[in-house]
């Protein structure tokens, strides 16, 4: 068993902690080990079912992806172990199992040793590396660390913890010591500059009552990291459309209690956003690319990335494999679970990666429109405004009128290296074209 590839940018992973021990019979598909990379924590199941023969990567090892990290005994070599030495068993398995002598020494970037808890001197406590850089970032000393109430298997400190941790103390009532009654001095012929009061508080500091410094925590950096690479590499370039989508809203209005009957899960606007943005990317396939160079990449897979406002505040973007090859009912379950496990902390790092195309729902925050910086390596991103009632004219054969519609702007920014204002503007035309030409009358099922 090797260590699996668990994302386009994830190249090694660090044990967490294994599920299984030696000997244990484990079943193809069944969570063996846990591993940290520098994305999420998640756990590796099973290549095979088996026997665990010997485990070669232990607990805290940095180890690459595609080593060895576990030797499986399959039912096949089973029925010969008794007749077979172990060794002899394990040679006979190459194609399952690699044998010591095959074995690539793994090279490790960091070692993290375990922390021993105060007053305990036999009990070890593990602290993944995530978890470690996030304390090393935030100042945490290692007491603090070891006060962190930890919810992940067995006591273990997730790096949601952290953050809670970091939370809470921030908004922790500061402590300020009562000055001390300075005995008079006699006076001094160099007057000195009156030194500048400032209060220590965990987790920001106030300078003189008129400032608050917040320190970013590290998805923040991250996020800040990336918007500014964002805007240095692409030159963007934004257009702007109002859709009417009326039809839209009475048909899901019509549909949302069936579907909540039949699927158990909310009916939203966005898997119908998704449809159209799909469409449209068919239509104008050159939106759908990536800049390598000099070189244009088109991508032939349709990846939307949909970016998810988290509970405190930052920002993460899951992304759906292959929208043009799902139906409403499998974008609506597919928009529901990627976001319900990214505000639960419970992405793999396969579901932030592969992203061709993003879209950004500005509206759920009562926004009309804005300007969304494009996620690197893509070329363009939509921004879907909030749909508001406002009166506009309907244009019928018998004549123009005016009436009450439900009307939203879609906000196209796009990267002006490769993406010119002609397609960029065509493309978002045609994703309204979509949306105003939704069928009333379309089933669901």
């Amino acid at each position: 068993m090797v260590m699996p590839k668990m994302g386009e940018s994830v190249m090694e992973g660090t044990i967490l902690n294994w599920l299984k021990k030696v000997g244990d019979k484990i079943e193809q598909d069944e969570s063996v080990l846990e591993v940290a990379t520098d994305k999420v924590d998640t756990d590796v199941p099973a290549t095979f079912g088996g026997i665990l023969k010997e485990i070669l990567a232990e607990k805290g090892k940095v180890v690459a992806v595609g080593s060895p990290i576990a030797l499986i005994e399959t039912g096949e070599a089973s029925t010969t172990a008794a007749q077979q030495p172990a060794a002899q068993v394990a040679v006979e398995q190459k194609p399952v199992a690699t044998t010591r002598a095959q074995q690539q020494p793994v090279t490790t970037t960091q070692k993290i040793a375990p922390v021993t808890q105060p007053g305990n001197g036999s009990t070890k406590k593990f602290y993944s590396p995530l978890v470690m850089n996030i304390a090393r970032e935030e100042n945490i000393s290692f007491e603090e660390l070891e006060r962190v109430t930890g919810t992940g298997a067995e006591g273990r400190v997730t790096k949601n913890d952290v953050i809670q941790y970091l939370e809470q103390r921030k908004n922790a009532p500061a402590i300020v010591t009562p000055p001390v009654k300075e005995e008079k001095q006699q006076p001094s012929s160099h007057p000195e500059t009156p030194a500048q009061d400032t209060t220590r508080i965990e987790g920001s500091r106030s300078y003189s009552g008129e400032h608050e410094i917040i320190q970013m925590d590290r998805m923040r950096k991250m996020i800040a990291d990336r918007m500014l690479e964002s805007k240095r590499i692409s030159p963007h370039v934004t257009s702007f459309v109002e859709a009417d989508v009326t039809h839209i809203v009475y048909w899901r209005n019509r549909m949302k209690n069936e579907f909540m009957e039949k699927e158990s899960a909310a009916l939203t606007f966005t898997p119908i956003f998704i449809e159209a943005v799909v469409k449209a990317i068919k239509d104008y396939p050159m939106i759908n690319v990536s800049v390598d160079d000099d070189k244009i990449i088109v991508k032939k897979d349709i990846n939307i990335g949909m970016a998810v406002a988290l509970p405190n505040g930052n920002l993460i973007v899951p992304v759906i494999k292959n929208a043009d090859q799902l139906n409403i009912v499998g974008l609506t379950k597919k928009v529901n679970d990627l976001a319900k496990r990214a505000r639960q902390n419970k992405l793999t790092a396969d579901d932030l990666t592969g992203g061709t195309y993003t879209i950004s729902n500005v509206g759920s925050f009562g926004n009309l429109m804005g300007t969304p910086i494009i996620v690197q390596p893509q070329c363009a991103i939509l921004a879907l405004g909030a749909v508001v009632k406002k009166p506009a004219v309907i244009e019928t054969p018998e004549g123009d009128s005016l009436g009450i519609r439900h009307m939203m702007f879609l906000s196209h920014s796009y990267d002006h290296r490769v993406i010119d204002g002609s397609l960029g503007g065509m493309f978002v035309r045609r994703v309204a074209d979509y949306l105003e030409g939704f069928d009333l009358s379309r089933k669901i099922f």
